[in-house]
């Protein structure tokens, strides 16, 4: 790291509080203190964000119309694209359709019929339907289901149900038509309903048409975070249909039942669900890379970097829902939410692991008008260790295979295999490697890079019910820090178990649990301390020199 990087200056904020700096730094300062300018908090890019510049969790999550979710980073910068015929997406979606279910599907024949009403009980519908029916369904009557936490619901305008993280939809039916009702109701007085609050339950609804997705949820979340994963739900479905499929549809048949195009993705939704619940890689609105030293990630993104092809829009290595290096197209930019999308999907099927992949994939967020096409495969079979090369050619199968040849080729060369596999030993940090005794776990987050870090949860956090606790303390922070109506900067929370602090500033996001029998000082001063470590580890904890074609 160049010598300039680091000015040494002290972390100590002034009278031990955490007021801001009379004076803004312009360099790379180890002040934590509000005053820091973006781009030089720990964990900044120093050569540019890898991700989709997003200032804060409310940028983030900006709804966004169809038109303007359906063009790329070009076009909204005025070069228009070249539209992509239904004929190649329903194409593309004849091989993904393959992927989930092992049946080639025919999107247009599947819509003749539809329009013809001569869908009747086939081979083929009945093996995707068995599909469907392998989700365990619940009897929706039983107090059994009533008691989980959090159900969600999708559904189309028409009323048709469309996913249920519990249950058969098709006992919802009804349940989803007086869903439908309510949000009908109130557009007919040129109003529309977000939320109903009542009896410890958050009724949550998003209208992104044609879909009207809802979340009936007794957690801490507040209705803006469910909002948001209701958000990952609709991003979910374009990524497996694209925004110009799903429309046309609708548009040539308003009642027809999309669980006849989704079946045997119920698994990649659950899944889904499933990391939200337990991953702050979603509640952060970032991604979290594997730790590893600056020497050992700089080979691997050059390597990357190295095995290109002319079609190839991002190389990414990851390692379970961490990421260890990406390799991108120039002028191109990766979503958060694109990439946790890929992370999702590679985490929900272990058949990647198989052999070579070739499955059309939609980045929602970069372009939701079309399908790339992506080559997934393990390194290793018993290395975690997956790649993704995604291209615009869908054609390009071999000379994309060739580019992971020549990347293990370079990783040879340079000899740090080993040195990964070192790593993937120890895929997470431990508190205790702070060195501050109080500190039981953190959350910190670079916004300039979309990147953040935490480690391990330890000790005495042990049981499911226990993580999944402190996740809601955090969660319930967010909730306040990101609050719409009165956002607040500095939150101090005292509980029974634990206390905790949350701390944001347009640099950056902390989130700290330690002892319940710490004070408000000690914590000031671990906020310290914990920053000061941050920066000195930084160049393992983030990548600090992303790379590009």
């Amino acid at each position: 790291m160049a010598a300039d990087v680091h000015k040494k200056k002290g972390w100590e904020v002034p009278n031990g509080s955490l007021a801001p700096g009379d004076g803004q730094h312009t360099e790379r300062s180890e002040s934590p203190t509000p005053g820091l300018a973006q781009g030089t908090e720990p964990g900044a890019g120093q050569e540019g964000a890898m991700f989709v510049h997003t200032r804060s969790y409310e940028d983030l999550t900006s709804p966004e119309d169809g038109a303007a979710a359906a063009r790329s980073p070009e076009e909204r910068r005025g070069e228009p694209a070249e539209p992509t015929s239904m004929e190649q997406i329903s194409k593309d979606f004849s091989e993904l359709s393959t992927q989930l279910t092992g049946m080639a599907l025919d999107l247009e024949e599947e819509m003749r019929q539809s329009k013809e009403g001569k869908l009747e009980p086939s081979p083929q519908t009945t093996r995707r339907d068995s599909v469907l029916s392998g989700k365990e369904e619940e009897d929706v009557t039983m107090d059994a289901w009533r008691m989980h936490r959090k159900h969600v619901f999708v559904l189309s305008e028409a009323g048709k149900p469309v996913y249920s993280r519990y249950g058969s939809e098709e006992a919802l039916s009804s349940t989803m038509g007086v869903m439908m009702a309510l949000v009908s109701f109130l557009e007919a007085e040129k109003n529309a309903i977000r939320s109903i609050h009542a009896d410890g339950y958050k009724v949550v609804f998003v209208r992104r048409s044609p879909l009207v997705l809802v979340a009936v949820a007794r957690t801490r979340q507040s209705e803006q975070e469910i909002a948001h994963e209701l958000l990952y739900i609709y991003y979910q479905i374009l990524s497996l249909l694209t925004w110009t499929q799903l429309n046309h549809i609708f548009q040539q048949k308003q009642n027809y039942d999309l669980r006849r195009l989704l079946a045997g993705s119920e698994r990649i939704t659950d899944n889904l669900l499933d990391l939200m619940a337990h991953d702050p890689s979603f509640l952060m609105g970032a991604v979290r890379c594997l730790p590893l030293a600056a020497s050992v990630r700089d080979a691997v993104s050059t390597s990357l970097q190295q095995a290109k092809a002319k079609s190839l829009v991002f190389s990414i290595l990851l390692s379970g829902n961490q990421l260890v290096s990406l390799v991108r197209k120039k002028d191109q930019f990766l979503h958060p939410i694109d990439l946790h999308l890929l992370f999702n999907l590679i985490s929900s099927s272990s058949s990647f692991r198989e052999g070579e992949a070739w499955t059309p994939i939609c980045l929602p967020k970069f372009n939701s008008s079309g399908f790339f096409h992506a080559h997934i495969s393990y390194l290793e079979q018993e290395m975690d260790l997956c790649l993704l090369l995604v291209s615009t050619d869908r054609e390009d199968f071999f000379t994309v295979s060739d580019c992971k040849r020549r990347f293990q080729e370079r990783l040879r060369r340079r000899g740090v295999h080993h040195a990964l596999q070192e790593a993937l030993r120890t895929p997470f940090y431990s508190v205790a490697q702070v060195g501050i005794p109080d500190l039981r776990h953190f959350i910190y987050k670079s916004k300039s890079s979309g990147l953040f870090t935490s480690p391990e949860i330890e000790a005495p956090y042990v049981r499911e019910e226990e993580k999944e606790r402190l996740l809601g303390l955090y969660q319930y922070l967010h909730s306040r820090a990101h609050n719409s109506s009165r956002p607040l900067k500095n939150i101090y929370f005292t509980g029974p178990h634990e206390n905790l602090l949350a701390w944001v500033t347009s640099a950056f996001e902390l989130y700290i649990c330690y002892s319940p029998l710490g004070t408000k000082a000690g914590a000031i001063s671990a906020v310290n301390k914990l920053m000061k470590w941050i920066r000195k580890e930084e160049d393992r904890l983030f990548i600090l020199t992303p790379q590009t074609y």
